[in-house]
């Protein structure tokens, strides 16, 4: 109790140290090093851009690779928020060969696309990219949120993927769970697929930008409301300060969701419930998680207001025929819990001791020498010259 009254009468050194945070606040727009992990090109397609991280000039690249696969609605910056909270960051400058799968921006054209374009090409694909350009190995594919439920789709429904690992990082997958879903679902099931909701994302093509990151900050609301108080009682803190600013841009840049993909999400997931069956119907096929072999390791939040513990959980018992199947409860949020500052001595930690356990070869990344490139590449890193770019992609290779 006699805590709070000292912090709110500041020492000297804090006082300094708010007055220098506020002067480079200022002077150079903020305390965050926003700058983004070099990265090159190597295969794109409908909504579709696979990414290579250039490898650390510190550090000798080896190992299998890892693909982190984007959820759609949320920009890729999630897994390289800012340097020294970037994962992106922590697995290049580790020497592990890093690569990113993200879907450029979503407008009104792409509306029919659904979820099977992701499950049957996109995440297919970029694992069989990815591994062609890491010479062959198996890949440890990463999936945060949605990107998680997409990944876990994908191996169950092509269990010929060269996958060496997956890994679903606040995954919700029984979002009866979900308290902010729980009491609205009546409501949804009354309407009977023709409520306002329904008719709204069909007239638009799909939940629009502005919608998506006001569901986000939904999810945080009690932080949204306490970021003020926050913000003072941390004027000291230039880590903190700076995380804040990092998130601010994440949930400034959100991306639309296709109009065809959100109706089957709101149908499937948020009315139906689907996948906490374990099968999911798409295409006149049942796609069944217990179908999947190799090994699965599970992360909740446990403070995730979007993926709670419970709804996360579900899916263990689902992977029945898995290798191996291992659940974390680690600390932080749907986001802090990805790249939180916590997350640098907890998620990142069992990450690594995962790909460890189930790589190729024991070994350390940085500790032998590199794989050969594929031989169907006939090239070191870099784009495929006969390959047509997207406005979207050549943007991101001046980054």
């Amino acid at each position: 109790m006699d805590l709070l009254p000292m912090r709110l009468i500041p020492g000297p050194d804090q006082v300094v140290s708010a007055a220098s945070n506020v002067a480079h606040k200022v002077l150079y727009g903020g305390l965050a090093d926003l700058r983004p992990m070099p990265r090159t090109l190597i295969d794109d397609g409908t909504l579709r851009e696979v990414y290579h991280y250039r490898p650390s000039g510190t550090v000798k690249e080896t190992g299998d690779p890892v693909l982190l696969v984007t959820p759609l609605a949320a920009p890729a910056i999630c897994y390289d928020l800012r340097r020294g909270c970037s994962l992106v960051e922590h697995f290049v400058t580790g020497g592990r060969p890093t690569y990113l799968l993200e879907y450029g921006e979503v407008s009104f054209k792409n509306r029919n696309l659904g979820m099977e374009h992701w499950i049957d090409e996109v995440v297919p694909t970029a694992v069989r990219e990815v591994s062609a350009h890491a010479g062959g190995r198996p890949v440890h594919v990463i999936g945060w949120s949605l990107g998680g439920i997409f990944s876990l789709l994908a191996a169950a429904d092509s269990p010929d993927l060269p996958i060496a690992s997956l890994t679903a990082v606040g995954s919700p997958i029984d979002v009866s769970q979900v308290p902010l879903v729980a009491p609205l679902r009546p409501l949804l099931n009354w309407v009977n697929g023709k409520g306002p909701i329904t008719k709204g994302y069909q007239l638009l093509g799909g939940a629009p930008k502005p919608l998506v990151k006001w569901a986000f900050q939904l999810s945080s609301f009690q932080k949204l409301v306490t970021k003020p108080l926050a913000l003072a009682t941390h004027i000291d803190d230039a880590e903190f300060l700076a995380q804040i600013e990092a998130v601010d841009r994440f949930t400034d840049n959100m991306i639309a969701y296709p109009g065809r993909t959100f109706g089957q999400l709101y149908h499937r997931f948020a009315k139906g419930n689907q996948l906490a069956t374990g099968e999911f119907d798409l295409d006149e096929r049942t796609i069944r998680l217990a179908d999947i072999k190799v090994p699965v390791l599970v992360f909740a939040g446990a403070v995730d207001g979007i993926a709670p513990v419970n709804a996360v959980k579900a899916v263990v018992p689902l992977l029945s025929g898995s290798k191996e199947v291992r659940f974390e409860i680690v600390p932080g949020g749907h986001l802090g819990m990805l790249t939180g500052r916590a997350a640098r001595g907890s998620t990142w930690v069992v990450m690594d001791e995962w790909i460890t356990q189930w790589s190729t070869e024991p070994e350390a990344p940085g500790s032998k020498e590199k794989s050969a490139p594929a031989a169907t590449t006939g090239a070191s890193i870099g784009t495929n010259r006969t390959r047509r770019h997207t406005s979207s992609a050549s943007r991101a290779l001046k980054k």
